[in-house]
């Protein structure tokens, strides 16, 4: 049985996301999906909060027929690497390599996302030919320029990996843009984990200009946000003139 499935989304966990996990269920069921893998920049927080509000489940069975997936999107030492099927610790900066072997270690996916994007920290083909990752999302929906989606497709195609398209949204609207159908008779975290090592369908579909402004205002919000203060010049410390 084929399940739609958006395997890279952002709640108000991301320090850049703007919806909450329940937004982006109600929105996720709206558009016909049947799951999605939540997967907030570096940070688990989203997961734990669905797992005590009993809208998924540790043993990985979907709720009321819709699975959540397990998830983050680790910003590595090389860019951006997805971690699909398992939670993580706090891994920001560590090498792309390390962080492979311990998504492996818990039993997850890694895949990278938006590979080749300058603008959005995509990991590099010299970095990517010797990473031992599992697939590649070769759609990215919100992706800076369309010719890095065909430059990820090619080579996922050269190197005979699985491809995965996905959404990358940062707001509810923008669920279910981009999704990979999974077919398989087993509809669990293990059963959606196994189909996505094989080959399948992508629904692929670009973000609106309108979801493009608000994911771009939503970046640069963040990074306003974190930008720590200036250290005030030492004469306005002293009080003294210069």
């Amino acid at each position: 049985m084929p399940f739609k499935i958006d395997l890279h989304t952002h709640s108000f966990f991301s320090g850049d996301g703007v919806s909450s996990p329940e937004e982006n269920i109600a929105a996720a069921r709206a558009r016909g999906l049947d799951g999605f893998a939540l997967t907030d920049h570096n940070t688990n927080n989203g997961v734990e909060y669905l797992l005590e509000k009993g809208l998924m489940r540790e043993d990985g069975m979907p709720v009321d027929n819709f699975l959540i997936i397990p998830g983050v999107e680790v910003t590595t030492a090389e860019g951006h690497l997805l971690c699909i099927g398992a939670s993580l610790p706090y891994l920001k900066g560590k090498p792309a390599h390390e962080v492979c072997e311990l998504i492996h270690e818990r039993g997850g996916l890694a895949i990278p996302p938006h590979p080749y994007d300058l603008f959005r920290a995509g990991i590099r083909f010299s970095t990517l030919e010797n990473l031992p990752i599992d697939a590649l999302e070769v759609f990215n929906a919100a992706t800076t320029l369309r010719r890095y989606n065909r430059y990820a497709f090619e080579y996922a195609k050269g190197r005979g990996l699985p491809m995965t398209a996905a959404s990358d949204a940062h707001h509810h609207a923008a669920i279910g843009t981009a999704f990979t159908i999974l077919n398989t008779a087993d509809f669990s975290l293990g059963g959606i984990l196994a189909q996505i090592l094989k080959s399948n369908k992508l629904n692929q579909e670009y973000l609106t200009p309108q979801d493009n402004v608000r994911k771009t205002w939503n970046n640069w919000m963040r990074l306003r946000r974190r930008k720590p203060p200036l250290p005030k010049p030492a004469a306005e410390l002293t009080g003294k003139g210069a």
